[in-house]
């Protein structure tokens, strides 16, 4: 989604590299390029004006005069801004003293309120929680039916019990069959008491538009139940409008904070920089896909790095930590190092990535990845599927030893896998790279190609000879003349005094005694 503004802010950033010290020319010029950027993302006005003016005092001041660096400061103050805006701190949930907490949903119809409780419902029982979703959306036409199978894919209690609108074509009459949702959100928290359910998650109705009927019934379920959290899902496709909607609904339901749905679009996402600013609601919950664990809290910090193309590494070590076993990683590092690393336990990684989700919004979350957005844009998730399937038509021997996979044996996978002999080939000709090169790094060297550090020691960063470098010619010294007399030379062997072999423990010359070495006056002096 910030796709477009990630672009512009880094052209922005651009100009003001190699600067020793930035003028007020230049802090205007960057300052202009930041506004069109943000008022481009569709950011409103009043937001804009106020983040221009803080970033312009800010790097007309003595933190980027000082600087060493006046670009990089310059990046820390809109990184700093971007983070306020946002939020500053990330918001979280604030659990009743005595459950149920009570969780209440509103907003415009097609923002994505259903689906989105069974994602929250799903994360809460994740947290260990106990969620119930409550069907109080009884006038959209199979809004009931839609929260029941949400909920049964994330394995929470839905308690429902007026059928809602049905439509014409399942009550065969044309008819509508529409309950009191006020009751049904009454009943539901008396029913969460009842079960043992900690948390209730209520769904209630939408319009199109905002209208005085829709204000008043969210109103009359929020005083009905008196919820601890009342959250506005806004969709973030739908730009400047949504800071209006966010307004009304401010007004009319007095909301505590606000979830982003469908931010994984390729909108502008201007409502996400705005909602915060115009509401001074919190942002607490993003929705960045169709899957129900597309779905997590919203830190301020991270977004911000992300739009600023930093990377969101936290997010992606909390996952890697989700998925990986520690004592599995821990077991896989020691073959590494031991050189013992299979395609066997190569699958196994394979396995534990694909279930942290998608490679290419992994591979976003790395700092600098915005420079391959095309090359990101056109990887294929089925790559990896065919790289399993070759490991998987492997015979275990072969899993273990890839060296005894021959011509006949490569063939037997392809055909097995159903792919190429060439991909067989690329597979195990970059196994064995990947192997040497990470065997190679876990014993402390360096990758292949950079050059070492001096003194280390170690391949790769030890002080050896460097490529294509000339070496200082060595001068050959002639050794002693020896007689080509036998005689002569057994005489001249017993003249000279008899050689150590070589160094001995803690310096001393092997032959030489210990009585022989003397401390320096200083430190005899300190005994």
């Amino acid at each position: 989604m910030f796709d477009s503004l990630q672009d512009r802010l880094q052209s922005a950033f651009k100009g003001l590299r190699g600067k020793g010290k930035l003028s007020d020319a230049d802090i205007d010029a960057v300052a202009r390029e930041i506004r069109v950027a943000l008022l481009d993302a569709d950011v409103a006005v009043p937001v804009v004006r106020e983040f221009i003016g803080n970033v312009k005092e800010r790097a007309r001041g003595a933190e980027v005069s000082q600087a060493l660096n006046p670009a990089q400061q310059v990046i820390k103050i809109v990184n700093d801004e971007l983070v306020r805006i946002l939020g500053g701190e990330t918001r979280r949930i604030r659990f009743a003293k005595n459950p149920p907490t009570v969780i209440m949903l509103a907003g415009l119809q097609g923002a994505g309120k259903t689906t989105l409780a069974g994602k929250l419902g799903r994360w809460l029982k994740e947290q260990g929680n106990s969620p119930m979703l409550v069907a109080a959306d009884l006038q959209r036409p199979n809004a009931v039916t839609q929260l029941k199978v949400v909920g049964e894919q994330a394995g929470v209690t839905v308690f429902a019990p007026e059928a809602g609108n049905v439509g014409a074509a399942q009550t065969g009459s044309g008819t509508q069959s529409i309950g009191d949702p006020v009751q049904v959100a009454r009943d539901a928290v008396a029913e969460a008491r009842r079960t043992l359910h900690d948390v209730v998650i209520i769904d209630t109705a939408g319009r199109l538009a905002i209208d005085a009927e829709l204000m008043k019934q969210a109103r009359d379920i929020r005083d009905a139940t008196q919820p601890d959290e009342v959250l506005f899902v806004i969709d973030a496709m739908i730009g400047q409008d949504a800071v209006g909607t966010a307004e009304a609904f401010a007004e009319g339901v007095d909301f505590t904070g606000v979830v982003l749905s469908k931010l994984d679009g390729d909108a502008r996402g201007g409502a996400a920089l705005s909602v915060r600013s115009v509401t001074g609601r919190p942002i607490m919950f993003a929705s960045t896909g169709e899957k129900l664990d597309d779905f997590d809290v919203f830190h301020p910090d991270r977004m911000a790095s992300r739009i600023l193309d930093m990377g969101d590494v936290m997010t992606l070590i909390e996952q890697a930590e989700k998925v990986f076993d520690a004592e599995q990683a821990a077991q896989a590092a020691e073959k590494v190092a031991g050189g013992s690393f299979t395609l066997a336990d190569f699958l196994q990684q394979m396995e534990a990535l694909s279930k942290m989700g998608s490679m290419t919004k992994m591979l976003g979350m790395l700092p600098g990845m915005g420079q391959f957005k095309d090359q990101l844009a056109n990887f294929d998730e089925k790559d990896i599927d065919k790289i399993k399937a070759i490991i998987r038509s492997m015979t275990p021997a072969e899993r273990d030893n890839p060296k005894i996979i021959d011509g006949s044996r490569r063939a037997r996978i392809a055909r097995g896998s159903g792919t190429q002999v060439s991909d067989v080939n690329q597979l195990v000709t970059r196994f064995f790279e990947a192997a040497k090169m990470m065997q190679r790094m876990a014993k402390g060297g360096g990758m292949p190609g950079m050059g070492g550090m001096p003194g280390m020691g170690m391949p790769g960063m030890g002080g050896g000879k460097r490529a294509g470098a000339k070496q200082p010619k060595q001068s050959k010294k002639k050794g002693k003349r020896v007689s080509g007399n036998p005689a002569k030379r057994a005489a001249a062997a017993k003249a000279e005094p008899a050689k150590p072999a070589g160094a001995g423990a803690f310096g001393f010359d092997q032959g030489a005694s210990a009585d022989d070495f003397e401390l320096p006056k200083e430190l005899r002096d300190l005994l």
